[in-house]
């Protein structure tokens, strides 16, 4: 049994899969192993969060042989801790001891190995200066595919996580937006999502005016005024996984033109979503939203991707965007946010978190997406 405040725990199971799946991955790949520092791949998975330091820690994934992870003396305990643990084998090594000496005999001397992208660049090198046949690339770029689909349990968080920041957003248009600094309605969004569950808060942009012809606007001092247009993108983690949705509202009634800009993105946003289903390229979402936007002419005002993936992190892999042909596959998640930019005056960008079903797509975001008038 799950709730939205506690869902299906991960299992140590869960994490035996995934690195399985890594090591078949980057075999299939044409590489020697996956080699994964501290960070969201790490997290993903083994379940284990250490702080990334100077020390090494690394996990080492090679198809056909256990799973193990190289870690300080010192931080064992906490290693053992990980629910993920039980899966994999754990070699330690002390200070005063070459780490890459203990890492080294895991990986073939003349090995090519994708990273984590986040890896330290003096861990790179101190394997490189070890092993010098071994070569590198980077997790994104060889294994793009690595968090992308996820299972049923990771789906529950990402719903629970947009609808605490759904949740948000319906109370955020009861506060007053007029007379009031960005930094308050975005300290509002941030105490918000907290409110609902965040365990993190990733960004709070809120655009005001000329602001918001910036898609990513900090929130800053200027004091939103009647008659502003407001871009609010705001997101974080909560249950671990992400959390992501654009609304754009207006103080007071808006002009003729600036509800027209807004019916286009949100016909845009509405074409993009509709576009999603399995089989279909990522690079299809961006075209089916631009092509909206162009054919009322302001093609040149979309300045940006029309998605990103989501998951441990807000923003991953796969990219919607043109030259993106990677397939979509049942359980990704990513973003549908199109936007139009008019500098100096102001912006508008609506975006839902979107899951590729058997059979089409589904929204992780429900609030309105008409223009709202705030005070």
């Amino acid at each position: 049994m799950s709730s939205p405040n506690q869902p299906v725990p991960f299992t140590a199971d869960d994490y035996r899969a995934r690195m399985a799946r890594a090591a078949e991955s980057a075999a299939e790949a044409g590489l020697a192993g996956v080699l994964v520092a501290p960070g969201p791949d790490l997290v993903h998975l083994t379940g284990y969060r250490p702080v990334n330091t100077e020390r090494l820690t690394l996990l080492v994934l090679r198809a056909g042989e256990d799973p193990v992870l190289v870690v300080p003396t010192l931080e064992a305990p906490d290693a053992e801790q990980a629910v993920g643990s039980p899966a994999l084998t754990l070699r330690d090594w002390t200070d005063g001891k070459d780490p890459y000496s203990v890492a080294a005999p895991l990986l073939d001397a003349d090995g090519r190995f994708g990273i984590s992208d986040n890896a330290w660049a003096m861990h790179l090198l101190g394997l490189q200066q070890f092993l010098p046949g071994t070569s590198y690339v980077s997790l994104t770029e060889a294994l793009p595919m690595l968090r992308a689909v996820k299972d049923a349990a990771e789906l529950e968080r990402l719903a629970a996580a947009g609808a605490a920041a759904d949740a948000t957003y319906e109370e955020i248009l009861k506060v007053r937006f007029s007379g009031r600094k960005e930094t308050d309605v975005a300290a509002d969004l941030a105490a918000l999502l907290k409110q609902f569950g965040h365990s993190q808060v990733d960004f709070t942009v809120v655009g005001s005016g000329p602001n918001g012809a910036n898609p990513h606007h900090e929130a800053g001092d200027r004091t939103i005024e009647r008659g502003d247009m407001v871009v609010l993108d705001f997101g974080g983690l909560k249950h671990g996984y992400g959390s992501d949705t654009s609304r754009t509202v207006h103080v007071g009634e808006p002009t003729a033109e600036e509800q027209r800009v807004h019916d286009i993105v949100r016909e845009a946003q509405e074409a993009g979503c509709r576009a999603v289903r399995p089989g279909t390229a990522c690079q299809e979402i961006d075209r089916a939203a631009r092509a909206v936007v162009t054919e009322f002419g302001y093609g040149e005002r979309f300045i940006h991707r029309t998605g990103h993936g989501i998951g441990v992190t807000t923003h991953e892999p796969p990219y919607m965007i043109e030259g993106e042909e990677q397939p979509l596959v049942p359980g990704m998640c990513f973003s549908v946010e199109p936007g139009i930019y008019l500098p100096g005056r102001f912006g508008v960008r609506i975006e839902d978190i979107v899951t590729v079903t058997d059979d089409g797509g589904r929204r992780l975001n429900t609030t309105a997406r008409e223009l709202a008038v705030v005070e």
